[in-house]
């Protein structure tokens, strides 16, 4: 069972005028064909989606005055990725409040990165339209910029895979070696643990799946990379 929607506005400090919008907006497509319900939470995360991206747009245009079109536009993706909206969702533990089909819940669909950054999009699309502009603004840059004081070094996560293997064949002519290393969780919900080592460099990565823990492991490594060596931002 979902948690009581009433604690909801304990974690995001914000009590819905509408109850019904915010429940539009927890409700998942799956628990709406279940339940015959003629509302799911899609229109509110596109609409949540454009919020997002104009709230964000503003910040990077007065934060950087220094910084081309080019480089915020890549600071904005990095800050509405689906890896970074799933960990916002997680903060507020998002997933809890999620009403979901038998089918999704029984295979943990309500703790996906891709069904929590679409739910943290839903829920501002809902904020913006019970409380107004001003209202959801403060609420996404508090959040933001709490979990990510310095957007700009969200950067390294955008492509950290691709950065790792441009950096280690120019530097040391070699190419990054990535094994997984341990495998937890049950068969439908497995969490990966990945290894990657280049030169004397090594890091590790953990997530819900192979592809996205080789990701992390080497975004941890461009960082660690970057405490020795700055000239690897000239790659993001």
């Amino acid at each position: 069972m979902p948690e009581d929607i009433e604690k909801l506005k304990l974690k995001i400090n914000y009590n819905f005028k509408n109850k019904a919008l915010l429940r539009e907006a927890l409700t998942h497509r799956s628990y709406a064909v279940e339940s015959s319900l003629k509302y799911d939470n899609q229109r509110l995360e596109f609409l949540g989606d454009s919020v997002l991206q104009i709230i964000l747009t503003e910040y990077l245009y007065l934060q950087y005055p220094s910084e081309p079109e080019g480089t915020m536009s890549k600071i904005r993706s990095a800050m509405v990725q689906q890896e970074t909206l799933a960990q916002l969702a997680r903060k507020f533990n998002l997933g809890a409040f999620l009403l979901v089909g038998r089918g999704e819940q029984e295979t943990g669909g309500n703790d996906r990165d891709s069904t929590l950054s679409d739910l943290f999009e839903s829920l501002l699309g809902a904020y913006y339209l019970d409380a107004g502009i001003d209202e959801v603004k403060k609420f996404i840059l508090d959040v933001m910029l709490e979990e990510f004081p310095e957007p700009i070094k969200l950067l390294s996560g955008l492509n950290p895979k691709g950065i790792l293997q441009e950096y280690s064949q120019r530097k040391w002519g070699m190419a990054p070696e990535y094994t997984v290393i341990n495998v937890t969780g049950p068969d439908h919900s497995p969490c990966y643990e990945v290894e990657v080592k280049v030169n004397k460099v090594v890091a590790t990565g953990t997530a819900k799946n192979k592809k996205q823990a080789e990701s992390k492991a080497a975004k941890n490594a461009v960082e660690l990379i970057a405490e020795f060596d700055s000239s690897i931002k000239d790659i993001l």
